[in-house]
């Protein structure tokens, strides 16, 4: 959601800029825009609205170079997409990007018109932009200004500043969302996310909320990087060196990324549990040193999460209580954080986000924080993120950089990790005896190569494409631990295809779904062959009684003939029922790319949606 890129160098960085905000495309924009301060020391600013190409034209055609700059992909929160509500915000020779919301921005525009401030957008960045310059008239320098500007905005953001009477350095701010800065050879860099800033920097430090970063050319005797907390003392920090290619942002050889992390998905899930299983047992040790003293005093489990990692967390909750024995409950994060919560005696917390940076569930973590739980876990895909920095606990998906905004390998990498979480949990509750525990570590083994199977549908299941892409309606229906997975389904297929689908469990049906059941609705049902196999037969002939346009994954061995349904895919056979839904996860992300195929829409972009919802 948003991104933001900038840098400092004694050469030209306007072509590092506009790769930056290439990189950056996967957040979700609608507009972008960079400034500049050129050899006359002015500030130089392009703006549009749509795709950064746009920009990228104009700015290379104009010719325009500069040793210092910021850049910025918009997401439209307040305002339209427009040239003039894009990034970067000018007042007075200051030149701001911002991520986030400015909670308090009405009364602070109000105040600053008051005061003679005019206004030429309808943003709450622009708000900052005169903000800053009304304090800076009052302190002796830009980094001052940002430290004393966090007294007076309320909200999440990420900021970053420069000045014309500065003209040699950036000024950064973090509350709330995240901001990187990039230590390279040539130039010093700040950014919103490393995947900008990976072909030039390696070395990364990462800002806290309130910390402030001056940052200045590589070359130009001065720190490169210089921090310091929100009153302004010193705050000595670490580079992190980054294992991450530069070409781990890149779609190589296939068309869309969410087609490449897709086949991605047998190396991922191999990585996430290598050196966390042994031939023979779950190791615990994979959630830091401080689970000896909290696993054992667990007795509940909360998870908290957003979109799909609220799926996760569904089937997660049927694993943890069958293994496990622990009540579970599931909340999403954006309600948990605004409700009266009541912890349970010995219960652990766990938030679930593939950034680290969600807002909802960072502020959920943080509020479990003040309350009353054993402990607090989060599993997560970013090293560098905030929820890993601040969980005493950590479980991390090693699932590597995901750009396509519909999540694929990362969701697998989270039910991987969560079922090893389960068995960890049933192994400190004394539920799982030697062979039971050497069994499913034998399953989870067998994981990648599953996944890897499932990947060898691609061709049937585009088959089945071609029918559902010519509705405009689905239901996705499935039974037990497969529903999280139907929801996932759905949620796939609306994201990248805009075809309107929802799911229900299979049992609910004649409860109100039923009502929807027409020629014009398709309805996709996961059949595994299990205990509650006859239930779900049921609910398919009533849906067959009705009319509706039956569509089948089902495991070898179930008579799927029966169901009369237009197309049927067959899984190969997993080898539990514990890896079944993930199986099955996997065809369902090929019918969402191919039906968003055939019906023409940006896959990795989709509209009004961004990867790191970073704000509320």
């Amino acid at each position: 959601m948003c991104g933001i890129i900038g840098a400092v160098a004694p050469t030209d960085v306007v072509p590092t800029l506009l790769e930056g905000l290439h990189r950056l495309e996967y957040r979700g924009y609608d507009s972008a825009g960079l400034a500049l301060i050129d050899e006359h020391g002015e500030i130089v600013r392009r703006r549009q609205p749509g795709k950064v190409a746009t920009l990228e034209q104009a700015v290379l055609t104009e010719g325009l170079q500069a040793r210092i700059g910021i850049a910025h992909t918009r997401w439209a929160t307040h305002g339209v997409p427009s040239e003039s509500n894009a990034h970067p915000h000018l007042s007075h020779g200051i030149a701001l990007v911002h991520n986030g919301i400015i909670e308090n921005y009405v009364r602070l525009r109000e105040e600053l018109a008051a005061k003679g401030y005019r206004f030429e957008s309808d943003t709450d960045t622009e708000v900052v932009a005169h903000l800053l310059h009304e304090i800076r008239g009052g302190v002796p320098d830009l980094r001052n200004t940002l430290i004393e500007a966090q007294n007076r905005l309320e909200g999440a953001y990420a900021l970053v500043a420069m000045d014309v009477r500065e003209p040699d350095r950036l000024v950064a701010v973090r509350m709330g969302c995240p901001m990187a800065v990039g230590l390279g050879q040539q130039a010093t860099f700040v950014a919103s996310d490393v995947a900008a800033l990976l072909p030039w920097a390696q070395d990364f430090l990462f800002l806290d909320d309130g910390e402030v970063a001056e940052i200045r050319s590589p070359g130009d005797g001065a720190p490169a990087c210089r921090v310091s907390d929100r009153r302004g003392h010193p705050v000595s920090r670490t580079p992190i060196h980054s294992l991450l290619s530069p070409d781990a942002a890149e779609r190589g050889s296939y068309p869309h990324f969410m087609l490449k992390e897709i086949h991605e998905q047998p190396r991922a899930v191999s990585e996430s549990l290598e050196q966390r299983i042994s031939r023979e047992h779950v190791l615990s040790a994979a959630l830091g040193p401080k689970a000896v003293g909290i696993l054992p005093r667990v007795q509940a489990v909360s998870l908290v999460a957003c979109g799909s990692s609220f799926h996760a967390a569904l089937l997660a909750r049927n694993w943890i209580e069958r293994l496990a024995g622990f009540p579970v409950s599931v909340e999403v994060a954006s309600e948990y954080r605004y409700r009266e919560v009541a912890v349970p005696d010995g219960c652990l917390f766990i938030a679930i986000s593939q950034s680290g940076e969600t807002a909802d569930t960072l502020a959920a973590l943080r509020r479990a924080k003040t309350l009353p739980y054993v402990g607090q876990l989060s599993i997560c895909n970013v090293p560098e993120s905030a929820m890993m920095r601040e969980s005493p606990l950590t479980l991390l998906t090693r699932a590597g950089p995901e750009i396509g905004v519909a999540s694929t390998k990362a969701f697998v990498t989270q039910l991987a990790v969560l079922l090893l979480l389960s068995l960890i949990l049933a192994k400190a509750r004394n539920r799982l005896d030697p062979v039971a525990e050497q069994e499913a570590v034998q399953e989870l083994h067998h994981l990648p190569l599953l996944v890897e199977e499932m990947l060898g549908l691609d061709a049937e299941v585009a088959g089945l494409a071609q029918d559902l892409a010519a509705y405009d309606h689905a239901l996705f229906i499935a039974r037990g631990d497969h529903y999280p997975i139907a929801l996932e389904g759905a949620l796939k297929l609306k994201e990248i295809s805009y075809i309107h689908a929802e799911s229900c469990p299979a049992g609910e049906l004649k409860h109100g779904p039923l009502a929807l059941i027409d020629p014009r609705m398709a309805v996709i049902a996961l059949q595994p062959t299990n205990e509650i196999s006859s239930k779900l037969h049921s609910n398919l002939e009533v849906i067959r009684a009705r009319g509706g346009h039956l569509y089948l994954l089902t495991d070898p061995g179930y008579d799927a003939q029966a169901t009369k349904a237009r197309k049927i895919v067959t899984l190969p056979k997993a080898p539990s029922t514990l890896l079944s839904p993930i199986a099955y996860t996997i065809p369902l992300q090929l019918l969402a790319y191919h039906v968003a195929i055939l019906r023409g829409t940006d896959v990795d972009q989709p509209r009004n949606l961004a990867k790191s919802v970073t704000v509320e």
